[in-house]
């Protein structure tokens, strides 16, 4: 049985700082991203989640079921638990006002192109 997803991608930049980089990568390894931010992402729905860097542009993909709603699930996220904190944690390395949430630092993309 094939499942319907929907797919969201969004982009954010980094401070364009090699050390800041390498601590922002490291930071996403599996040796040090946080459970609770892992768990909240799949908790709130979310099937999967890659993100891709280049220098220090960002590029998330993240596919969710289809009847997925992303304001509700944003909403969602940040009340859960560490959710704040990694927000505040991260925002070091972000070329984003501190005080952002995670759904008002990535800006979402807009698809130009699929190969049907």
């Amino acid at each position: 049985m094939i499942t319907k997803t929907k797919r969201y991608v969004q982009t954010m930049d980094l401070k364009d700082e090699p050390a800041l980089i390498a601590r922002y990568r490291r930071a996403h390894s599996r040796e040090e991203a946080w459970q609770e931010i892992i768990d909240g992402i799949r908790q709130v729905g979310i099937l999967e989640m890659e993100v891709y860097i280049f220098g220090n542009r960002l590029v998330m993909v993240v596919d969710t079921p289809e009847d997925f709603c992303w304001e509700e699930a944003m909403a969602r996220l940040a009340t859960l638990p560490r959710q704040a904190e990694w927000e505040e944690y991260v925002a070091q390395f972000q070329q984003c006002d501190p005080t952002a949430t995670s759904d008002q630092k990535w800006q979402m993309m807009e698809r130009i192109f699929h190969l049907y």
